[in-house]
């Protein structure tokens, strides 16, 4: 049976549905009850999706379940905001731990900062929903002999957990059933000679199971006024459930569809899933974005295949869909994704992403930090420079970092954030200037869009101090300049140890900027040994040492785990 005569009988059944349904009142399209008797509505289990009529040679995924409840964030802390894109680290830390080695975008530096909580050098004297704040600090390079000036930009917000309501969500789940994802939760899919390599742990339901679970629990989120639409993607894309509103769907019938019916075999076309999720959204994407988000969700492990499956085009596409209202996040499956395609994709405004490893992650994720993945509040935040003796040389924790001018930064897109102690998760994006420290006054003027198209911007008159090193305004912005050099020594190591030719260390070198000259997305996922070459094992080593001063001096315990990774790499010298 063709695709589009399916399709045909599909509609006319849920049509024929609605009509026998016609004594409740139901709305044609959405299936609401038309009455405002909510205690008994008709409710629709429009489920469409019969794996037993696919050809392309799809085999079941065992695997387990689990449940999540709806949770929420300490509801006695107020909010900030953090930058969208990657919003973790854990494939870098999975492959360390494993013994492998990362590629260099497994460590982003936004999701670095969002492991942890800054400081953020905000007054408390703003009314507006965003409220940018400053704080510079001088230091000197723990490897060589330069001194370093930074500032940061404080992503503050007046909202609370408390005052804080996630607009009404329109949503399409968007569900890669490809066969990689048959593989085992921590398994290697591949590595670069075409082996496969799994790796101990307690979870071995393959990643189809987890995602399956990760579905389910997501559904638990949803208000009733909530739209649920689900497509499900191999080598093409089928609307396993249409767009409708919780309120008239049988989410027990879903749920039961899904951990009965999806099953895991052939490609990865990852543009054929979104394009039949934008139709579907399309219809809705024109809504008032103050009063309704729209977004696809789309759970993989990104390894397209088949396809569209070049980044950049990839990113050009969800543009577009975004620029049409519709915007995205990306749940990653797994050990094995393309962090170049999460690069690329993440820096498009409204969107981001999250690894997930374990049941815990998913809860987490789905739980606690739903409501926040899916209510960007701020766009196009643009920070301008005006100095008579300082540029932008490097920007940390945006994803248009490298779109940053002399003169420039920009955020594309900020999600609310926890805020504990006076401290936000991820509060921070960081700036390293040029030159040496030798004073001097900044000008800085912040720009941005908030959710229905309203501007704002601010001035701000920053002074650098003369004094010699070392200075920081706050242990926020002291905090974020370790992990920034962490991040840069480890990316250069990581380069090192596949292409030694292309940085040259010297013993007086210090922590530079990881090379630019050619894209380091170069490698893939891949099952290479650990391994530390001279001269990365006693810059590491040292470089240890001051990462566990610095961390005692801010008094943040968390930073042992990078201190700790560290010494897992070392460990393979």
């Amino acid at each position: 049976m063709d695709h589009d005569r399916r399709q045909l009988l599909r509609l006319g059944a849920i049509s024929a549905g609605a009509a026998l349904a016609g004594c409740a009142g139901l709305v044609e399209g959405d299936g609401a009850p038309a009455d405002d008797d909510e205690d008994d509505p008709e409710r629709i289990d429009d489920w469409q999706y019969d794996p037993a009529e696919r050809t392309d040679g799809l085999n079941a995924s065992g695997g387990g379940a689990f449940q999540t409840t709806a949770g929420s964030a300490t509801e006695s802390a107020d909010l900030g905001f953090a930058a969208g894109g990657a919003s973790n680290v854990a494939d870098f830390r999975r492959n360390i731990e494993e013994g492998y080695l990362p590629v260099p975008e497994s460590l982003p530096y936004e999701g670095l900062f969002y492991n942890y909580y800054f400081d953020t050098g905000g007054s408390g004297e703003c009314s507006s929903l965003f409220c940018p704040s400053y704080a510079t600090a001088i230091m000197e390079d723990p490897l060589g002999d330069a001194t370093d000036r930074y500032f940061t930009v404080g992503l503050n917000s007046t909202l609370s957990t408390e005052s804080f309501e996630r607009k009404r969500l329109d949503v399409v789940i968007v569900l890669d059933i490809s066969g990689s994802m048959s593989s085992e939760f921590d398994q290697y899919y591949y590595d670069r000679f075409g082996n496969k390599h799994t790796v101990e742990e307690d979870d071995s339901r393959s990643k189809m199971a987890v995602a399956r679970d990760a579905l389910v629990a997501l559904t638990e989120q949803l208000e009733p006024e909530d739209r649920l639409g689900i497509v499900l993607f191999n080598n093409e894309a089928s609307v396993a459930k249409p767009l409708r509103k919780v309120e008239a769907t049988d989410m027990e019938a879903i749920r039961g569809h899904v951990r009965e019916d999806i099953r895991a075999g052939g490609g990865t076309n990852i543009a054929d899933g979104m394009s039949e999720a934008a139709d579907m959204l399309g219809e809705y994407a024109d809504a008032d974005p103050t009063e309704v988000e729209t977004r696809q969700i789309v759970v993989t492990d990104a390894m397209p295949n088949l396809g569209q499956t070049d980044d950049e085009a990839l990113q050009d596409r969800l543009s577009g869909y975004a620029t049409d209202g519709i915007h995205t996040s990306f749940v990653g499956i797994g050990v094995d994704f393309n962090p170049k395609l999460v690069d690329q994709i993440t820096a498009v405004r409204g969107a981001n992403y999250r690894s997930v490893h374990s049941a815990e992650d998913f809860e987490s994720y789905l739980g606690e930090e739903f409501e926040y993945m899916v209510t960007p509040l701020v766009y196009d935040l643009s920070v301008e420079l005006d100095a008579s003796d300082a540029e932008i040389e490097t920007v940390y924790g945006s994803t248009a970092a490298e779109d940053a001018t002399d003169d420039l930064l920009e955020v594309n897109t900020l999600f609310p954030s926890p805020t504990a102690d006076g401290e936000t998760r991820g509060g921070v994006v960081l700036v390293k200037l040029d030159g040496q420290a030798d004073g001097g006054e900044l000008t800085l003027r912040a720009s941005w869009e908030d959710r229905s198209g309203s501007t704002d911007e601010t001035t701000t008159t920053v002074d650098f101090p003369a004094a010699s090193p070392e200075h920081f305004d706050n242990t926020g912005i002291r905090k974020a300049v370790l992990l920034a050099r962490y991040a840069d020594l480890l990316k250069n190591w990581m380069v090192h140890e596949r292409e030694p030719e292309r940085i040259d260390v010297r013993v007086e070198d210090g922590i530079d900027v990881p090379p630019g000259d050619r894209p380091l997305g170069e490698w893939e996922q891949q099952s290479q040994p650990l391994s530390v070459s001279a001269p990365y094992e006693s810059r590491l080593t040292t470089f240890k040492d001051y990462f566990r001063q610095e961390a005692d001096r801010i008094g943040d315990d968390s930073l042992d785990r990078e201190a700790e990774t560290i010494e897992e790499i070392l460990t393979s010298a």
